[in-house]
C-alpha cells in the first residue's frame, strides 16, 4: 500500500472525492479546469472507470450493436491529469475532526472532501430469496439484465418511476412482455401530478405495456403454468402476475450509513446548501448522497437528478478552490421513452395549477405548473427547443 493510502502524505493532503459517479467526475474535471493543481484522489467503490448511468436503462439494453461507451474518460486521462483513481475501494468511515477518511484500502487524509457515494436501490422484503430478481443501478446490473431480455420473456417491473418506465420502453423494443406495478394512482403522480401521470400510463399502454397502478405486492410464490416456471406475484387487489424476470425499481436509499458519528448532519442524505456545503468545514456532498436545501420549502430534499448532481459538484469544486460558485439553476431532468424526449425543469408541488399547451394525444405538448400566478415547473414532451425559454421563465419568476 502506498503512502497515499496510509495517509502519510504530509502537509498537502489534497482533495479526496468519495464516490465514482457523475458528481465525482465533474468535481475532478472542474478542479483541474479551474487551476487546482494539488493532489486529487477518487475513491470509487466499483472496479470500473467512472461511467454515465442514464444509458443503463436505455441504450445499454437495446439490441443495436454492442454496448455503448459509458466511461466518462479513459485511464490515460486520469494519469495525464494527475488524478489518483482508487477503483474497487469503499469509503467506510469519516473522522471529520481529524480530516481522515477510512476506506477498505486504508486511511486517507484530506484537506477538502466531496461525499459523492450515491445511493443503493431500495429492496422489497417480500422478494428476498426469490430467483430472477434484479435491481438496475450499476453497469453489471444492466449487463445481467440485457442477457435476459429476449422476445417472449415475461418481465415484471415493480415501480413506475423514471427508471422503471425507461426500462419498460427498452424491454418492449426487444419484444419482451412487460407488466409494470405501481403503488400510486398513476406513474410519477407524486412528482408530476395524477393528470400527467395518467398520460405516461396511456403512452406505455399504447406500446403494449400492462400498467397496473394503485396496487402493491402482497405475496410471492413459485408458479409453473405450462411448465414455464417463474414467480407468481399476488397484488393487493387480488390480481396475479406471473413473471420470468422481476426488476425492482422503487427508488434508492442514499449511501450515507458510513457517515454515522462523523459529525456531518444527515437527514435523508448529507444536508447541504445549494452549493453542496455540509455542516463540517471543507466537507461537501453532491448527487444522490446529498439532501439539498430547497428555498421554497425550507427543507432538505434528498436525491438529485443527473443535471443537478453535475452542477452541484461543479459548484463544490469551485468553492474548494476559493472561487465563486455559479448561480443556482432550477432543478431539471430528462427521459427518453419510445423515441420521445421528455424534459422537466423546476419542481412542482401538490396543489399547483396545471396548464397544457398542445395535444397530449399527439405526444407533443407543454405542461406548465403555477402557484399564486408564478411558474413552479415546466414539462416538455417532444419540444426540446423550448427548454431555454422554460429555464428563463423559472429563473425570472415570471407568470
Amino acid at each position: 500500500m502506498s503512502n497515499r493510502a496510509n495517509g502519510r502524505r504530509g502537509a498537502d493532503d489534497g482533495i479526496v472525492i468519495a464516490g465514482g459517479g457523475l458528481a465525482a467526475q465533474r468535481c475532478a474535471e472542474t478542479l483541474r479546469r479551474c487551476g487546482g493543481d494539488g493532489p486529487i484522489r477518487i475513491v470509487a467503490a466499483e472496479p470500473h472507470l467512472p461511467y454515465d448511468r442514464p444509458p443503463l436503462s436505455k441504450a445499454l439494453l437495446s439490441d443495436g450493436g454492442g454496448p455503448p461507451q459509458l466511461a466518462f474518460r479513459d485511464s490515460e486521462w486520469y494519469r495525464a491529469q494527475g488524478i489518483e483513481l482508487l477503483r474497487g475501494v469503499q469509503a467506510r468511515r469519516l473522522l471529520g475532526a481529524q480530516r481522515r477518511l477510512e476506506t477498505s484500502a486504508g486511511t486517507l487524509r484530506y484537506s477538502r472532501l466531496l461525499i459523492a457515494t450515491g445511493g443503493r436501490p431500495r429492496a422489497l422484503d417480500l422478494l428476498s430469496g426469490c430467483d430472477g430478481v434484479l435491481t438496475l443501478r450499476s453497469v453489471d446490473d444492466a449487463l445481467a439484465l440485457r442477457e435476459r431480455l429476449v422476445p417472449g420473456l415475461r418481465l415484471a417491473i415493480i415501480g413506475a418511476g423514471f427508471i422503471g418506465l425507461e426500462l419498460a420502453a427498452s424491454a418492449r423494443a426487444l419484444g419482451t412482455e412487460v407488466t409494470v406495478i405501481e403503488a400510486a394512482a398513476a406513474p410519477l403522480a407524486g412528482v408530476l401530478g395524477e393528470r400527467i401521470g395518467k398520460w405516461f400510463q396511456t403512452l406505455h399502454r399504447e406500446h403494449g405495456v400492462t400498467m397496473l397502478s394503485g396496487r402493491t405486492l402482497a405475496r410471492v410464490q413459485a408458479a409453473t403454468p405450462a411448465g414455464r416456471g417463474g414467480c407468481e406475484l399476488r397484488l393487493s387487489d387480488g390480481t396475479s402476475v406471473v413473471a420470468d424476470q422481476i426488476v425492482v425499481a422503487v427508488g434508492t436509499v442514499p449511501d450515507v450509513e458510513w457517515l454515522v458519528d462523523s459529525g456531518v448532519q444527515i437527514d435523508g442524505g448529507v444536508c447541504v446548501d445549494r452549493c453542496g456545503r455540509s455542516s463540517l468545514p471543507d466537507v461537501f456532498a453532491a448527487g444522490d448522497a446529498a439532501a439539498t436545501l430547497d428555498p421554497q420549502s425550507g427543507r432538505h430534499l434528498p436525491g438529485s437528478h443527473w443535471e443537478a448532481a453535475a452542477r452541484q459538484a461543479t459548484a463544490a469544486a469551485r468553492l474548494m478552490l476559493g472561487l465563486d460558485a455559479p448561480a443556482p439553476q432550477p432543478a431539471s431532468f430528462w427521459t427518453d421513452q419510445y423515441g420521445l424526449r421528455i424534459q422537466y425543469v423546476g419542481r412542482a408541488r401538490p396543489g399547483d395549477s396545471l396548464t397544457l399547451d398542445g395535444e397530449p394525444r399527439e405526444h407533443n405538448f407543454t405542461a406548465t405548473y403555477t402557484r399564486s400566478g408564478r411558474v413552479t415547473a415546466v414539462l416538455l414532451v417532444d419540444r426540446p427547443r423550448q427548454l431555454p425559454a422554460a429555464r428563463a421563465l423559472l429563473q425570472k419568476g415570471q407568470p
